[in-house]
Protein backbone atom coordinates (compact mmCIF):
# COMPACT_ATOMS: atom_id res chain seq x y z
CA UNK A 1 0.00 0.00 0.00
CA UNK A 2 0.97 4.04 -0.69
CA UNK A 3 0.24 6.12 1.41
CA UNK A 4 1.18 10.37 0.50
CA UNK A 5 2.00 12.39 3.28
CA UNK A 6 2.56 15.42 0.91
CA UNK A 7 0.52 16.40 -1.99
CA UNK A 8 1.70 19.38 -4.20
CA UNK A 9 2.97 20.86 -1.77
CA UNK A 10 4.36 24.46 -1.06
CA UNK A 11 8.76 24.52 -1.50
CA UNK A 12 9.54 27.21 0.85
CA UNK A 13 9.76 31.05 0.98
CA UNK A 14 9.15 31.12 -2.45
CA UNK A 15 5.95 29.26 -2.93
CA UNK A 16 7.63 27.85 -5.84
CA UNK A 17 5.35 25.17 -7.36
CA UNK A 18 6.28 21.33 -7.23
CA UNK A 19 5.23 17.99 -7.70
CA UNK A 20 7.34 16.47 -5.52
CA UNK A 21 5.88 14.83 -2.54
CA UNK A 22 6.99 12.37 0.57
CA UNK A 23 5.00 8.91 1.07
CA UNK A 24 5.15 5.23 2.49
CA UNK A 25 5.13 2.42 0.54
CA UNK A 26 4.10 -0.91 3.04
CA UNK A 27 5.71 -3.85 1.91
CA UNK A 28 5.40 -7.13 3.88
CA UNK A 29 8.63 -7.03 4.88
CA UNK A 30 9.20 -3.06 6.13
CA UNK A 31 8.11 0.63 5.15
CA UNK A 32 9.92 2.14 2.50
CA UNK A 33 9.68 6.33 3.43
CA UNK A 34 9.77 7.96 -0.04
CA UNK A 35 11.71 9.75 -1.91
CA UNK A 36 13.84 6.99 -1.85
CA UNK A 37 17.58 5.90 -3.24
CA UNK A 38 17.06 2.06 -4.17
CA UNK A 39 20.44 0.13 -3.80
CA UNK A 40 21.29 -1.89 -6.93
CA UNK A 41 22.37 -5.21 -5.43
CA UNK A 42 22.61 -7.11 -9.02
CA UNK A 43 23.78 -10.04 -8.24
CA UNK A 44 22.33 -10.38 -4.87
CA UNK A 45 24.32 -8.19 -3.52
CA UNK A 46 25.88 -4.12 -3.69
CA UNK A 47 29.39 -4.40 -4.95
CA UNK A 48 31.64 -4.10 -2.22
CA UNK A 49 29.13 -3.68 0.18
CA UNK A 50 28.13 -5.99 3.04
CA UNK A 51 23.75 -5.91 3.90
CA UNK A 52 25.19 -4.95 7.38
CA UNK A 53 26.49 -1.98 5.49
CA UNK A 54 23.86 -0.98 3.67
CA UNK A 55 21.50 -1.20 6.88
CA UNK A 56 23.80 1.37 8.70
CA UNK A 57 23.79 3.80 6.11
CA UNK A 58 19.83 3.46 6.02
CA UNK A 59 19.40 1.87 2.84
CA UNK A 60 15.46 1.13 2.89
CA UNK A 61 14.88 -0.98 -0.54
CA UNK A 62 17.16 -3.41 -2.77
CA UNK A 63 17.21 -3.78 -6.55
CA UNK A 64 17.99 -7.32 -7.32
CA UNK A 65 18.41 -7.94 -11.22
CA UNK A 66 16.20 -11.17 -12.05
CA UNK A 67 18.35 -11.36 -15.74
CA UNK A 68 21.65 -11.92 -13.83
CA UNK A 69 19.81 -14.09 -10.77
CA UNK A 70 18.35 -16.14 -13.33
CA UNK A 71 21.36 -17.31 -14.66
CA UNK A 72 23.39 -17.41 -11.85
CA UNK A 73 22.42 -18.90 -9.01
CA UNK A 74 19.14 -18.93 -10.28
CA UNK A 75 15.41 -18.29 -8.88
CA UNK A 76 14.63 -22.26 -7.84
CA UNK A 77 17.61 -22.07 -5.44
CA UNK A 78 16.91 -18.67 -4.20
CA UNK A 79 13.41 -19.70 -3.65
CA UNK A 80 14.46 -22.89 -1.61
CA UNK A 81 16.83 -20.41 0.46
CA UNK A 82 13.38 -18.43 1.36
CA UNK A 83 13.53 -15.07 -1.50
CA UNK A 84 16.18 -12.96 -2.61
CA UNK A 85 16.17 -11.67 1.19
CA UNK A 86 16.64 -14.33 3.41
CA UNK A 87 19.50 -15.78 0.74
CA UNK A 88 21.53 -12.77 0.75
CA UNK A 89 20.63 -11.63 5.18
CA UNK A 90 19.11 -8.12 3.52
CA UNK A 91 15.93 -9.07 5.35
CA UNK A 92 14.35 -5.85 4.21
CA UNK A 93 11.77 -4.73 1.26
CA UNK A 94 13.09 -5.72 -2.49
CA UNK A 95 12.42 -4.85 -5.75
CA UNK A 96 13.76 -6.54 -8.91
CA UNK A 97 13.15 -5.61 -12.89
CA UNK A 98 11.45 -7.71 -15.42
CA UNK A 99 15.14 -8.58 -16.86
CA UNK A 100 14.17 -6.85 -19.88
CA UNK A 101 16.97 -4.36 -19.75
CA UNK A 102 19.90 -6.48 -19.60
CA UNK A 103 18.19 -8.98 -22.46
CA UNK A 104 18.15 -5.92 -24.80
CA UNK A 105 21.48 -4.64 -23.62
CA UNK A 106 23.22 -7.55 -23.42
CA UNK A 107 24.56 -7.25 -27.16
CA UNK A 108 23.96 -3.43 -27.03
CA UNK A 109 27.01 -2.32 -29.03
CA UNK A 110 25.95 -4.46 -32.02
CA UNK A 111 22.34 -4.11 -31.42
CA UNK A 112 21.91 -0.01 -31.56
CA UNK A 113 24.77 -0.72 -34.51
CA UNK A 114 23.19 -3.72 -36.11
CA UNK A 115 19.01 -3.69 -35.20
CA UNK A 116 16.48 -3.00 -38.24
CA UNK A 117 15.57 0.24 -37.56
CA UNK A 118 17.92 1.78 -35.10
CA UNK A 119 20.20 4.36 -36.47
CA UNK A 120 23.42 3.78 -35.59
CA UNK A 121 25.60 6.56 -33.13
CA UNK A 122 27.91 7.25 -35.91
CA UNK A 123 25.84 7.35 -38.97
CA UNK A 124 23.31 9.27 -37.35
CA UNK A 125 22.23 11.22 -39.98
CA UNK A 126 22.28 8.12 -42.46
CA UNK A 127 19.24 6.30 -43.00
CA UNK A 128 18.78 3.00 -40.94
CA UNK A 129 19.04 -0.25 -42.27
CA UNK A 130 18.52 -4.20 -41.79
CA UNK A 131 20.95 -6.86 -40.33
CA UNK A 132 21.37 -10.24 -41.40
CA UNK A 133 20.06 -13.39 -39.37
CA UNK A 134 23.54 -14.02 -39.65
CA UNK A 135 24.96 -10.65 -37.81
CA UNK A 136 22.21 -11.26 -35.14
CA UNK A 137 23.00 -14.37 -33.93
CA UNK A 138 23.99 -15.32 -30.81
CA UNK A 139 22.15 -11.87 -29.88
CA UNK A 140 18.65 -11.20 -29.28
CA UNK A 141 15.96 -12.45 -30.84
CA UNK A 142 12.30 -10.51 -30.30
CA UNK A 143 9.44 -11.95 -31.17
CA UNK A 144 5.76 -11.11 -30.45
CA UNK A 145 5.68 -13.71 -27.76
CA UNK A 146 8.68 -13.06 -26.05
CA UNK A 147 12.51 -12.85 -26.50
CA UNK A 148 14.94 -15.42 -27.34
CA UNK A 149 18.81 -14.55 -26.20
CA UNK A 150 22.16 -16.30 -25.00
CA UNK A 151 23.81 -16.04 -21.46
CA UNK A 152 26.54 -14.15 -21.52
CA UNK A 153 28.44 -16.53 -18.70
CA UNK A 154 28.42 -19.66 -21.03
CA UNK A 155 26.68 -18.86 -24.01
CA UNK A 156 23.21 -20.97 -23.73
CA UNK A 157 20.08 -20.25 -24.80
CA UNK A 158 17.22 -18.72 -22.83
CA UNK A 159 14.11 -17.25 -23.54
CA UNK A 160 12.13 -14.42 -21.74
CA UNK A 161 8.81 -13.79 -22.19
CA UNK A 162 5.91 -12.09 -19.68
CA UNK A 163 4.93 -14.86 -18.39
CA UNK A 164 8.22 -16.37 -17.67
CA UNK A 165 9.54 -13.26 -16.11
CA UNK A 166 7.20 -12.76 -13.76
CA UNK A 167 7.39 -16.65 -12.59
CA UNK A 168 11.34 -15.72 -11.74
CA UNK A 169 10.20 -12.90 -9.93
CA UNK A 170 8.02 -14.63 -7.90
CA UNK A 171 10.27 -17.43 -7.00
CA UNK A 172 13.55 -14.85 -6.54
CA UNK A 173 10.46 -13.54 -4.18
CA UNK A 174 10.92 -9.60 -4.29
CA UNK A 175 8.28 -7.52 -2.48
CA UNK A 176 7.88 -5.42 -5.74
CA UNK A 177 8.06 -6.51 -8.89
CA UNK A 178 8.27 -5.34 -12.50
CA UNK A 179 6.22 -6.34 -15.81
CA UNK A 180 8.31 -7.95 -18.61
CA UNK A 181 9.21 -4.68 -21.29
CA UNK A 182 11.47 -3.80 -23.99
CA UNK A 183 13.51 -1.46 -23.63
CA UNK A 184 14.16 0.66 -27.07
CA UNK A 185 18.11 1.13 -27.61
CA UNK A 186 19.02 4.63 -28.23
CA UNK A 187 19.30 6.40 -30.91
CA UNK A 188 15.81 4.54 -32.49
CA UNK A 189 14.07 5.63 -35.53
CA UNK A 190 10.21 6.61 -34.56
CA UNK A 191 8.66 3.37 -36.09
CA UNK A 192 11.03 0.60 -34.40
CA UNK A 193 10.30 2.67 -31.17
CA UNK A 194 6.59 2.11 -31.88
CA UNK A 195 6.92 -1.39 -32.47
CA UNK A 196 8.57 -2.14 -29.44
CA UNK A 197 6.16 0.28 -27.69
CA UNK A 198 3.38 -2.10 -28.84
CA UNK A 199 5.21 -5.35 -27.73
CA UNK A 200 5.81 -3.87 -24.14
CA UNK A 201 2.06 -2.36 -23.92
CA UNK A 202 0.96 -6.13 -25.11
CA UNK A 203 3.76 -7.84 -22.20
CA UNK A 204 2.24 -5.39 -19.64
CA UNK A 205 -1.22 -7.11 -20.60
CA UNK A 206 0.29 -10.81 -20.27
CA UNK A 207 2.37 -10.00 -17.29
CA UNK A 208 -0.77 -8.58 -15.39
CA UNK A 209 -2.41 -12.03 -16.03
CA UNK A 210 0.31 -13.88 -15.03
CA UNK A 211 0.81 -12.19 -11.85
CA UNK A 212 -2.79 -12.50 -10.91
CA UNK A 213 -2.94 -16.06 -11.58
CA UNK A 214 -0.01 -16.45 -9.32
CA UNK A 215 -0.58 -18.41 -5.78
CA UNK A 216 0.89 -18.22 -2.95
CA UNK A 217 0.49 -18.18 0.66
CA UNK A 218 2.24 -14.95 1.95
CA UNK A 219 0.25 -11.55 2.55
CA UNK A 220 0.94 -7.88 2.26
CA UNK A 221 0.82 -6.14 5.33
CA UNK A 222 -1.77 -3.68 5.89
CA UNK A 223 -1.81 0.08 6.96
CA UNK A 224 -4.31 2.46 9.30
CA UNK A 225 -4.77 5.92 8.65
CA UNK A 226 -7.47 8.82 8.24
CA UNK A 227 -9.26 9.03 5.03
CA UNK A 228 -7.85 12.48 4.16
CA UNK A 229 -4.16 11.21 4.36
CA UNK A 230 -4.12 7.31 3.17
CA UNK A 231 -4.22 6.44 -0.43
CA UNK A 232 -4.88 2.41 -0.26
CA UNK A 233 -2.43 0.59 -3.30
CA UNK A 234 -4.44 -2.69 -3.86
CA UNK A 235 -1.57 -5.52 -3.95
CA UNK A 236 -2.53 -9.07 -4.85
CA UNK A 237 -3.28 -10.45 -1.21
CA UNK A 238 -2.13 -13.84 -1.78
CA UNK A 239 1.26 -13.69 -3.51
CA UNK A 240 2.45 -10.62 -1.13
CA UNK A 241 3.86 -8.79 -3.62
CA UNK A 242 3.13 -5.79 -6.02
CA UNK A 243 3.64 -5.14 -9.83
CA UNK A 244 4.54 -2.21 -11.44
CA UNK A 245 3.65 -1.76 -14.87
CA UNK A 246 6.63 0.22 -16.95
CA UNK A 247 5.86 3.29 -19.26
CA UNK A 248 8.34 3.35 -22.54
CA UNK A 249 8.42 5.21 -26.17
CA UNK A 250 12.26 6.13 -26.26
CA UNK A 251 12.20 10.28 -26.85
CA UNK A 252 9.04 10.36 -28.95
CA UNK A 253 6.24 12.71 -27.13
CA UNK A 254 3.63 10.99 -28.66
CA UNK A 255 4.42 7.09 -28.04
CA UNK A 256 5.28 8.60 -24.40
CA UNK A 257 2.22 9.93 -23.80
CA UNK A 258 0.29 6.49 -25.49
CA UNK A 259 2.80 4.72 -22.97
CA UNK A 260 1.18 6.91 -19.95
CA UNK A 261 -2.17 6.46 -20.61
CA UNK A 262 -1.88 2.94 -21.75
CA UNK A 263 0.62 1.13 -18.36
CA UNK A 264 -1.79 3.59 -16.04
CA UNK A 265 -5.29 2.25 -17.35
CA UNK A 266 -4.12 -0.97 -16.25
CA UNK A 267 -4.65 -2.49 -12.89
CA UNK A 268 -0.90 -2.11 -11.71
CA UNK A 269 -0.17 -1.43 -7.89
CA UNK A 270 2.67 0.85 -9.30
CA UNK A 271 4.18 3.21 -12.20
CA UNK A 272 7.80 2.20 -13.40
CA UNK A 273 9.43 5.03 -16.04
CA UNK A 274 11.78 2.97 -18.28
CA UNK A 275 14.46 4.44 -20.77
CA UNK A 276 15.26 7.56 -19.26
CA UNK A 277 19.27 6.08 -18.79
CA UNK A 278 19.30 4.25 -21.86
CA UNK A 279 21.63 6.97 -23.96
CA UNK A 280 19.48 10.18 -23.95
CA UNK A 281 20.14 13.34 -22.66
CA UNK A 282 19.75 15.00 -19.03
CA UNK A 283 17.19 17.28 -20.53
CA UNK A 284 15.45 14.20 -23.09
CA UNK A 285 15.26 12.80 -19.54
CA UNK A 286 13.30 15.90 -18.25
CA UNK A 287 11.22 16.51 -21.28
CA UNK A 288 9.98 12.66 -20.91
CA UNK A 289 9.02 12.91 -17.18
CA UNK A 290 7.25 16.11 -17.70
CA UNK A 291 5.14 13.84 -20.92
CA UNK A 292 4.11 11.66 -18.90
CA UNK A 293 3.50 13.02 -15.46
CA UNK A 294 0.21 14.38 -16.08
CA UNK A 295 -1.34 10.59 -16.26
CA UNK A 296 0.49 9.35 -13.53
CA UNK A 297 -2.29 8.33 -10.51
CA UNK A 298 -1.59 10.31 -7.69
CA UNK A 299 -2.54 7.18 -5.38
CA UNK A 300 0.42 4.77 -6.97
CA UNK A 301 3.91 4.39 -5.89
CA UNK A 302 6.18 5.69 -8.93
CA UNK A 303 9.51 4.48 -9.90
CA UNK A 304 12.20 5.94 -12.36
CA UNK A 305 14.66 3.58 -13.57
CA UNK A 306 17.89 4.19 -13.72
CA UNK A 307 19.20 7.09 -12.31
CA UNK A 308 20.79 8.76 -9.42
CA UNK A 309 23.62 11.41 -10.05
CA UNK A 310 22.85 14.20 -7.90
CA UNK A 311 20.83 16.73 -10.35
CA UNK A 312 18.73 13.93 -11.91
CA UNK A 313 17.73 13.06 -7.94
CA UNK A 314 16.20 16.69 -7.75
CA UNK A 315 14.79 16.89 -11.06
CA UNK A 316 13.42 13.39 -10.08
CA UNK A 317 11.76 14.09 -7.05
CA UNK A 318 10.63 17.56 -8.22
CA UNK A 319 8.45 15.73 -10.99
CA UNK A 320 7.01 13.75 -9.23
CA UNK A 321 8.94 10.31 -8.41
CA UNK A 322 8.95 8.63 -5.21
CA UNK A 323 12.08 6.10 -5.84
CA UNK A 324 14.87 5.64 -8.56
CA UNK A 325 17.78 3.24 -8.18
CA UNK A 326 21.13 3.33 -10.16
CA UNK A 327 24.47 1.37 -9.79
CA UNK A 328 26.63 5.19 -9.82
CA UNK A 329 27.09 4.97 -6.07
CA UNK A 330 29.29 2.31 -6.29
CA UNK A 331 30.78 2.50 -9.90
CA UNK A 332 31.96 5.89 -9.35
CA UNK A 333 33.09 4.05 -6.25
CA UNK A 334 34.92 1.79 -7.66
CA UNK A 335 36.77 4.16 -10.17
CA UNK A 336 37.76 6.91 -7.44
CA UNK A 337 34.98 9.30 -8.17
CA UNK A 338 33.47 10.77 -4.72
CA UNK A 339 30.52 12.70 -4.86
CA UNK A 340 30.62 15.80 -2.71
CA UNK A 341 28.23 18.33 -1.15
CA UNK A 342 28.10 22.42 -1.10
CA UNK A 343 30.04 24.53 -1.30
CA UNK A 344 32.92 22.33 -2.56
CA UNK A 345 30.34 20.36 -4.65
CA UNK A 346 28.75 22.16 -7.64
CA UNK A 347 26.73 21.92 -10.16
CA UNK A 348 29.72 22.68 -12.51
CA UNK A 349 32.22 19.93 -11.25
CA UNK A 350 28.71 17.34 -11.06
CA UNK A 351 29.31 17.32 -7.30
CA UNK A 352 32.42 15.36 -8.10
CA UNK A 353 35.90 15.05 -6.83
CA UNK A 354 38.31 12.19 -8.05
CA UNK A 355 40.61 11.40 -5.69
CA UNK A 356 43.15 9.33 -7.70
CA UNK A 357 44.23 13.02 -8.87
CA UNK A 358 47.91 14.07 -7.40
CA UNK A 359 46.89 16.51 -5.31
CA UNK A 360 45.10 14.61 -2.99
CA UNK A 361 48.45 12.58 -2.22
CA UNK A 362 49.04 14.55 0.75
CA UNK A 363 45.67 15.98 1.67
CA UNK A 364 44.74 15.55 5.58
CA UNK A 365 40.95 16.34 4.72
CA UNK A 366 37.93 14.07 4.90
CA UNK A 367 36.46 13.36 1.64
CA UNK A 368 33.84 15.63 2.34
CA UNK A 369 34.17 17.71 5.43
CA UNK A 370 30.29 17.80 5.61
CA UNK A 371 29.08 14.37 5.48
CA UNK A 372 28.85 12.43 8.62
CA UNK A 373 29.75 8.88 7.28
CA UNK A 374 32.13 6.85 8.88
CA UNK A 375 34.63 6.77 6.21
CA UNK A 376 34.72 10.72 6.28
CA UNK A 377 34.46 10.59 9.71
CA UNK A 378 37.98 8.25 9.98
CA UNK A 379 40.23 8.35 7.10
CA UNK A 380 41.94 11.18 4.76
CA UNK A 381 42.15 11.93 1.46
CA UNK A 382 45.36 11.40 1.46
CA UNK A 383 44.78 7.55 2.64
CA UNK A 384 42.40 6.54 0.36
CA UNK A 385 44.22 8.36 -2.61
CA UNK A 386 47.27 5.95 -1.31
CA UNK A 387 44.68 2.86 -1.72
CA UNK A 388 43.24 3.80 -4.98
CA UNK A 389 47.01 3.76 -6.32
CA UNK A 390 47.97 0.89 -4.52
CA UNK A 391 45.11 -1.19 -6.25
CA UNK A 392 43.56 -2.05 -2.50
CA UNK A 393 40.29 -3.43 -2.25
CA UNK A 394 39.74 -1.15 0.36
CA UNK A 395 39.83 1.89 -1.61
CA UNK A 396 36.42 0.44 -3.46
CA UNK A 397 34.60 -0.22 -0.56
CA UNK A 398 35.42 2.72 1.58
CA UNK A 399 34.28 5.24 -1.65
CA UNK A 400 31.08 3.13 -2.32
CA UNK A 401 30.40 3.59 1.34
CA UNK A 402 30.57 7.41 1.80
CA UNK A 403 28.87 7.71 -2.55
CA UNK A 404 26.09 5.44 -1.00
CA UNK A 405 26.06 7.31 2.40
CA UNK A 406 25.61 10.65 0.38
CA UNK A 407 22.73 9.63 -1.46
CA UNK A 408 20.73 8.02 0.80
CA UNK A 409 21.10 10.52 3.10
CA UNK A 410 20.80 13.34 0.07
CA UNK A 411 16.76 11.78 -0.15
CA UNK A 412 16.13 11.90 2.79
CA UNK A 413 16.81 15.36 3.52
CA UNK A 414 14.86 15.93 0.78
CA UNK A 415 11.90 14.34 2.24
CA UNK A 416 12.30 16.26 5.35
CA UNK A 417 12.80 19.68 3.35
CA UNK A 418 9.22 18.18 1.52
CA UNK A 419 7.65 17.53 5.25
CA UNK A 420 8.76 21.59 6.30
CA UNK A 421 7.87 23.07 3.07
CA UNK A 422 11.73 23.76 2.49
CA UNK A 423 12.43 21.93 -0.61
CA UNK A 424 13.15 25.00 -2.59
CA UNK A 425 15.46 26.02 -0.42
CA UNK A 426 17.63 22.50 -0.02
CA UNK A 427 17.57 22.50 -4.09
CA UNK A 428 19.46 26.41 -3.74
CA UNK A 429 21.51 25.27 -1.35
CA UNK A 430 23.03 22.62 -3.29
CA UNK A 431 22.27 24.66 -6.82
CA UNK A 432 23.51 28.57 -5.99
CA UNK A 433 26.96 28.08 -5.17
Amino acid sequence: MFKILVQDPSTGSGQVKSDARAGEIHTAHGIVKTPAFVAVGTQATVKTLSPEELKEIDVQLLFGNTYHLHLRPGEDLIQDFGGLGKFMEWNGPTITDSGGFQVFSLGQKKVVTLEPGIVPKDVKQKAAFNASEEDMAGLVKINQDGVTFRSHLDGSKHVFTPEISIDIQKKIGADLIIAFDECTPYPATEKYAGEALERTHRWAERSLAEFKSIKSTKGIKSIKGSNEMLNQVQHDKVTGQGLFGVIQGGVFEDLRKESAKFITSLDFDGIAVGGVSVGESKKEMRQVLDWVYPYLPKEKPRHLLGIGEIDDIFDAVEKGMDTFDCVIPTRFGRYGILFISPPLGTLQNKFRLDINKTIYSRDKDPLDPNCECKVCKTYTRAYIHHLFKANEILAYRLASYHNMYLLVNLTEEIRQSLLDGEFQNLKQKWFDN
